[in-house]
Formats: C-alpha cells, structure tokens, sequence
C-alpha cells in the first residue's frame, strides 16, 4: 500500500471510529459532523475529503457493530440441511440481531445511501478485514451484498433446483420476506408496537415460515391487487 492510501485509510478510520464512538454512547440519531469532527480532533471541512456525505459515514460506523451478526448467522446455517432450512435459519438469525439493533441495521440495509451504495460494503471489509474471520468462504457473497432482494436469492434459486420451491415463486417468496421484516423493524423503529424483542422475532419468522413452507398453496401468479 502506498504512503498515501495508508494516510488515507488511517483518517478514514478515525472519523469512523470516532462516529461508533458516538453511536455506543448516544445513538446514531445524534450524529452529526461537528461532534464527529470533534471527536476525532479535526475540523468539519476535513470529513468532506473522505466521505461525501453523512449517510456513508454513519453507514461505515454501523458495520463496525454487525460483526456479532455475521459470525452467528453463519453458526446458525450450519444446522440447515437444505437450502430451505439454511435460508429459514439465516432468517431467524437476522431477526434476531435487527430487531435488537433497530437503528444499526436499517442504517446498513434501508437508509438512502445515495449512488453505488453496493460498493459501501466492499470498501468496508477492505479496510476491516479482521471483520471477515471465522465466516465461510461460501456465506461471503451474501454478505457482501446490501441489497436486501439479492441476498436471499442464491439459497431460494438452490431451493428450486431441489425442487423444494416453484422457481417461478423465488421473487415473491423474496419479496414477501423482506416486506414482513421490514415492516415489523419499522414497527420498532417508529415505536409503533407493544411487541418485545423475542416476540416480534417469533411473529415474524411465523410469518416467513408460513410463506416458505406453504408457498404451494399460494397463487403468487395472480396479482394481488386490481
């Protein structure tokens, strides 16, 4: 690496941990540039150099909190004897963990991240790579990836070649999930649930099993509306 990407990556990286910093003590609703700036003990204008705007960098702090995450759900796909039962699992995982940490995963996965937010994650564990030990080779692709409606696809897309789905029902099987999820997070977020934790995770993957399992007995075909 030359002297100037290890200069670079070293003040990247403060303003990063200085803005984690701010998260585990406040809450990523009191971001801000001036305290981030403050923190790392340089000046607001100098975030702006490496970080275009406020959104990735709040982003890049998040992923330093995920890393307890990506090393269950890796544990938990393990018990999946199929893909169905490995993306049930991933599911139940990912549950789990975002309905604990509300704000840190809708920052990661829904917030407005502007142009090419897929290459956010890339140039994360490029400079955190420590991040990455212990997760199987196979579950890094997945990982890799923010779009929430790709993530899933590669466990349904092998679940049809075993002929446990319809693959004409992958994209609304997908689809469904994520709209289940998010709408219970949002319920969370917004404080707009009596629900616990444990609760709303076991609503919600009834929820998702109910699609998986029964998906046959759906007409996905059909429109749902009109």
């Amino acid at each position: 690496m030359k002297k100037k990407e290890i200069q670079m990556s070293r003040m990247w990286k403060y303003f990063v941990d200085a803005t984690a910093e701010i998260i585990e003590e406040e809450g990523i609703d009191k971001i801000t540039i001036r305290k981030v700036a403050d923190r790392a003990g340089y000046n607001s204008a100098t975030i702006y150099n490496y970080f275009t705007e406020l959104s990735h960098l709040i982003f890049f702090a998040s992923m330093k909190f995920l890393k307890t995450y990506t090393d269950e759900v890796a544990v938990y796909m393990e018990k999946g004897k199929s893909p169905i039962d490995k993306y049930l699992l991933a599911w139940e995982c990912f549950c789990k963990h975002s309905f604990k940490s509300p704000q840190i995963f809708h920052a990661i996965f829904i917030m407005d991240l502007g142009e090419h937010p897929e290459d956010l994650l890339t140039e994360y564990y490029k400079l955190y790579p420590n991040d990455l030990i212990n997760i199987p080779e196979g579950l890094k692709p997945i990982l890799f990836e923010r779009n929430m409606n790709k993530r899933g696809l590669t466990l349904l897309q092998a679940a049809a070649s075993e002929g446990n789905i319809k693959e004409e029902n992958i994209n609304a099987i997908n689809e469904l999930t994520i709209l289940i999820w998010q709408g219970m997070l949002s319920n969370i977020l917004n404080n707009r649930t009596h629900l616990d934790i444990e609760a709303a995770e076991k609503i919600t993957m009834n929820y998702i099993n109910e699609i998986v399992r029964n998906q046959h007995l759906f007409d996905f075909q059909k429109p749902f509306l009109g």
